[in-house]
């Protein structure tokens, strides 16, 4: 078997009875030689466990070097994804949105993945999962489903995410309020009546709140809407599996695109929402307001993992439509095609339903009469 440590683009694993490659099969959790049958066992690295890396290490490019890797990576030109090349491939398709892209000469120096989430869902069962999500659709055209239904195989995509943890401790200021009602007396329409009126008491508070956060999920890639792949959530993380390139045969891999530093940022304005929402709860009452808050952040650590997509992008009359699967659940996102004449055809057939049913009010309306 191939050493774990071996670049990520060589992902050709050469089967030891015929020699063909093998692929990573998710139904069987095995190598598998498509040409003769034979499987072969993935084996468990010596050191089994998923360990964090510093994150302050990190932005001073002080990780030891056998936490760095070069690829061999290919920028599409349209969608700015950077596709990992085998050492054979010279040309190849971008995944992400179907625009030819011919082999870089360049190299990506790149922090190396820890963990990988391997694919549970085969080929066939992700294009199960997207056809039935299409046929759900009604207005999206006849001929894009069928297109889907029949056209070409879908790529098994692994997709770059950083995840972070932290220990976080939080001071605030601010105030608790309690609802209270007082009735009034007033003047409607010439008449006194009696009003209840909500109001507010407000108690000032202070205190502190902490919370350790683990494994938030951050996407490093933006070859796809965000929009999508966040609606593929949730990921059983506890799933992963120490990083070994044998996943990964039979599939391709994004590199990251967003940086390190630009990944935190996000995972740190998750975390503030998170604070907030502590805060809102150990202030308690019925109205709170958060006057100060001011947030330590320690012991800071990342890892770079990789997440299994199934997706397919196609060209129907001139337009690109992706969508992508969870290669673990079996979730579908996906761009929304419309198809003009389903739509006029509900609009016509609505404005005849309203008229048979005016009809068939102005008949009974003239038989009452």
């Amino acid at each position: 078997m191939t050493d774990p440590d071996t670049p990520l683009e060589e992902h050709h694993f050469p089967c030891d009875q015929c020699g063909s490659d093998l692929r990573y099969d998710p139904e069987k959790g095995l190598l598998t030689c498509d040409h003769c049958g034979n499987v072969q066992a993935i084996m468990a690295p010596d050191h089994a466990s998923i360990r964090e890396l510093d994150f302050r290490a990190a932005l001073a490019r002080a990780l030891p070097a056998q936490e760095i890797e070069e690829t061999r990576v290919s920028q599409c030109p349209n969608c700015g994804a950077q596709v990992e090349l085998g050492g054979a491939d010279h040309a190849t398709e971008c995944p992400f949105c179907a625009t030819p892209l011919v082999a870089d000469t360049g190299t990506h120096r790149h922090i190396k993945p820890k963990g990988v989430l391997p694919f549970v869902l085969d080929e066939s069962s992700a294009r199960k999962a997207m056809t039935h999500w299409l046929g759900r659709l009604w207005f999206a055209p006849n001929g894009l489903q069928e297109y889907a239904r029949k056209g070409r195989k879908m790529d098994g995509i692994y997709v770059p995410y950083w995840t972070y943890d932290a220990d976080t401790k939080s001071t605030y200021t601010g105030e608790r309020g309690t609802v209270y009602y007082e009735t009034r007396t007033v003047m409607r329409d010439g008449k006194r009546t009696t009003q209840r009126v909500q109001k507010i008491r407000w108690r000032a508070v202070s205190g502190r709140v902490a919370r350790f956060f683990d494994d938030v999920l951050v996407l490093a890639s933006r070859s796809l809407p965000k929009k999508y792949t966040d609606a593929l959530h949730p990921w059983d993380l506890s799933a992963l599996e120490p990083y070994q390139p044998e996943f990964l045969a039979g599939f391709r891999a994004e590199g990251y695109i967003v940086e390190l530093d630009e990944g935190y940022n996000e995972a740190r304005a998750h975390m503030a929402r998170q604070i907030e929402r502590d805060v809102r709860f150990d202030i308690g009452g019925d109205r709170q307001r958060i006057h100060s808050l001011d947030t330590h952040v320690s012991d800071v650590t990342f890892k770079h993992i990789l997440l299994p997509v199934w997706l397919a992008a196609y060209k129907f009359r001139g337009k690109t439509y992706r969508f992508v699967v969870n290669g673990q659940t079996g979730r579908v996102q996906g761009e929304r095609p419309w198809s003009a004449w389903k739509i006029a055809f509900a609009v016509l057939l609505g404005v005849i339903v309203a008229a048979g049913v005016g009809y068939l009010v102005a008949l009974n309306q003239g038989a009452i009469q």
